[in-house]
Order: C-alpha cells, then structure tokens, then sequence
C-alpha cells in the first residue's frame, strides 16, 4: 500500500487555551483558521453544515469581549456536533435530508460546552439514522478515512472522528450504541472514548437504541479528553438513564485481562493480527504508577452478548423512533438502512423477553470475570476496509468491524479507542480498553499510560452536577 500521512491533528485543547490566554492567538483568530481549513479542503464528507463565517466570528469576538470569559475550561476552543444532536436553530439531519427538522432548544451536553466557552463550529457527517460502522451510509459525500488507499472512514461518527484527525477541532461530540464512537476513532488514529452509559445526558439525541446510546468525545490525546469531560459529564433528571460518577482510580495495580490469542478475530488481517499481538507483549512491561498485572480472560461471554445485538430483538428498538418515517417514507432511506430497520419487525415481545434473559445469564458470567481483573484488551477492530469492499458486502463487513463493539453497551461497560502505531504496511492498528460500569477513570488511566501521557486531570468530576434543559437560542 502507499505510504500515507495518516492524521495531521490540530493544536490541542491544553495548547489553544495557553494560546488564547497567554499568547498571542484569540478565539476569532481560531475560529478563522478552522474555517478557513474547512473551505480549503472543500466537501470531503466530514461537515453537513458549518456556522455561517460572520455568526462564528460574532460568537468569538463575544468571548472575548466578555470580562468573565477567560477564566472558562474551553474559553475559545472550537468543536463539532455528530447531526442527531439537536442545536437550536440548527437543522437536525441524522444524514437524511427528508427526515430533517429544525429543534428550538439545545442538547444539554451541547449548553455545557457552550457555557464552558466552547465555540460551536458546526454539523459532523454520520451514517444515517446512526444505523452503521462504517461512514458509507449516507446521501451526502461519503467521506474517507485519513489513511488513504480507499479506506473507510468508519461510522457511525465518521465526521466527528474526521474533524479531529483532520485538525479541524481539538474535539468533537459523537455518539456510540455498537461502536460509533470508537470504530471510526480506530480508523483515523484517534483517540474515541464511550462513557459509561448515563454519564452524559441524552436528551437532544434523537435515539438509534434508546437504551443503549452513549453520547462520547473524539480527541487527539486523553489530556484533552479529561479537560472536555469534565464539561459533558454531568447528570440530569430529564434523562431517565442519567446516573452519578463512579469512583476515581485508586493508584493501585491495574489487573488487565487479556484473552487467549487464539479467541481474536482479524478476519484474515495478518498484518492487523502482528501488530496487535506485539502491543499485548508490552504490556506487562508498562510503566504505570502501581504496576499492572496480567490474566488471562475467556471472551467467549462477550462475545455471545454482541451476537444478540443485530441478531436479536434490540434492533427493533430502532422502530420506536423511526417506524412511522419507514412506513410513510421508505424511498427517503438509504438501502441498506430501510433494510435494517424492517428486519426489526420479524420480532415478538416473546422474543426481546428471551433476549433479555440470555442478556442478563451473559451479564452475570461477565460480572464475576470483573471480580478478576480491572481493564479488558482487546483490538478496537480486527482488520480494515475500503470503500469498495463495504459497498460490496454492507453487512458482512459491518459484522466484522463491530465484532469487539457490539457488546460494550449491552453489558453496560465503559471503553476507549485509542492509537497504537501502524501495521506493517501502513494501516492503523487501534487497541480497545473496556471496564466494568462505572470504572471509566480506572480505563482513562490505563490509556494514559499507553500513549505515554502524564495524566494530572482525571476526566471524572468530583461532584455530579445538575443540567439545565432551558430553551437557549443559537450559539
């Protein structure tokens, strides 16, 4: 394959606020430079829509105009929004243009960026209605990943993981209900991180599964992760499944489980397979403050719980947003999507019962394995795509891209995508940390240490903090 850049990622958070605040860069200096990136680059498949130039260099100026501004955690740091999350005054696409609406109130975790200083910059490309790994399932330009050589972008957050890699924005808002946040994060050698689930608030999401949807960040590094969680984190009563932080890392010995090599799955990917065996034999060899230690882990239970995702009734919660649309609109879908949503009404309430209890016995086994180990390793993919290939065989390939995803929420884990190098021959290798609900600080800390990162800034606040869901007008 030809050697290619791979992703060229922007100033981080840590470095546009020591820019802003004590250089000599400001808010409306970066907002031109995003923008000015943006139409250079033309239509690539990462942007829907962007902040038209004169309102962004408005919200800019505004900041710092105002004298209690600067003092802000993300004071003029620029950023985009996956397009199912709603922004006032901002249509909402969910990549079908029929199905488009323009919302009057914005998604709380959007408000708390914005009220952190954030400057919204625009919408991010998504395979449509979130249904997808892969990036290709859109009517807009479907976008490639940074690699080159064809390669897809991954979805369903391809643009979010795309305004990172590209160095539009030091961070973008995505989502993840099978792996949306950390598939595309895998293909473009950032960092992709899935809370667990109730961290952030949902509300202002229009739902692909209801009960399993995250909404997640994009990042270049786990620094800048920290800094924008510890703004998207909060809880919040207008959202059901909202819930309080879990502990911070203790500082004690991490236990990481790792399975059997003969349990993965590369789908043929040698080169994917050598370069992620060679990360594991690094492992135990990790410099972390109170070590680690390695065990081994049978994936067998994990495995079994993702085979229920789009084997099983859970595809069918996607009717209970979009079934009317599919019925009044087929045509307005994309294929492959319109297929995927009516292969959820084959199913009986007997059957999501029957899912539900093979769910939880699977829950259980993977519970006591907890009892074993702190952070689970695995590869975020087996093997890379290209465009050609996924269009050839949409669901088989998306099978293949989720087979360490699917399971995440349906356990009710926490999890982060983060880079590790490249294969032999120039294609990203990404390795996946998972824990246990509700050890998300545990799993941050892992990755810290693996993109050998001083981490003096957990990303999980002290305190739960409480979200408004006022009507506030465009940013």
């Amino acid at each position: 394959m030809t050697k290619v850049a791979g992703p060229t990622t922007g100033p981080t958070v840590a470095e546009i606020l020591d820019s802003h605040l004590h250089g000599s860069g400001s808010p409306t200096r970066t907002a031109r430079a995003v923008l000015d990136a943006i139409e250079a680059r033309g239509d690539d498949g990462t942007w829907l829509s962007t902040v038209p130039r004169d309102e962004l260099l408005a919200a800019a100026a505004d900041l710092e105009d105002r004298s209690d501004t600067r003092d802000l955690p993300l004071y003029g740091v620029p950023f985009g929004v996956k397009d199912s999350i709603d922004v006032a005054g901002v249509p909402t696409t969910l990549s079908c243009p029929a199905y488009a609406y323009v919302p009057d109130t914005t998604a709380p975790v959007v408000q708390r960026l914005l009220d952190a200083g954030a400057l919204y910059v625009g919408k991010t490309n998504l395979d449509q209605f979130a249904t997808g790994l892969n990036g290709t399932r859109t009517p807009f330009t479907i976008p490639r990943g940074v690699f080159g050589n064809g390669m897809i972008s991954g979805g369903s957050s391809s643009g979010s993981a795309l305004a990172v890699a590209r160095g539009d924005v030091p961070f973008a808002v995505a989502t993840d209900t099978a792996g949306s946040g950390r598939v595309p994060a895998a293909l473009n050698g950032i960092v992709g991180y899935k809370p667990s689930r109730g961290l952030i608030s949902t509300v202002g999401l229009v739902p692909a599964c209801k009960s399993l949807d995250c909404i997640t960040a994009m990042t270049s590094t786990i620094d800048d992760m920290d800094r924008v969680m510890d703004v998207m984190i909060g809880r919040d009563d207008a959202d059901p499944w909202s819930r309080d932080p879990g502990p911070r890392h203790s500082g004690d010995t991490l236990t990481i489980g790792l399975p059997a090599p003969d349990e993965l799955e590369f789908f043929g990917d040698e080169a994917m397979r050598e370069a992620h065996l060679s990360f594991r034999a690094r492992l135990s060899h990790l410099a972390v403050p109170g070590g680690v230690e390695i065990v081994d882990v049978s994936l067998t239970p994990f495995l079994a719980a993702g085979e229920l995702l789009y084997s099983g009734p859970w595809v069918a919660e996607r009717l209970v947003e979009f079934a009317r649309f599919l019925a009044e609109r087929p045509d307005d879908i994309h294929p492959v999507v319109r297929d995927i949503l009516r292969s959820g009404e084959k199913y009986s309430a007997v059957d999501a019962f029957s899912a539900l209890q093979r769910l939880q016995e699977l829950r259980a086994e993977v519970g006591r394995l907890w009892q074993q180990m702190d952070v689970l390793v695995v590869p975020t993919i087996g093997r890379t795509f290209t465009v050609d290939e996924v269009l050839a065989e949409p669901i088989a390939v998306n099978t293949m891209l989720g087979h360490y995803t699917h399971f995440g929420n349906l356990l009710d884990l926490t999890g982060v995508a983060i880079p590790q190098g490249l294969t032999a021959d120039g294609r990203p290798h990404s390795a996946m940390l998972l824990g246990n609900a509700l050890t998300d600080d545990a799993v941050l800390h892992l990755a810290a240490a693996l993109l050998d990162e001083p981490r003096s800034r957990p990303a999980i606040p002290d305190r739960s903090s409480r979200t408004s869901t006022a009507t506030v007008s465009h940013p």
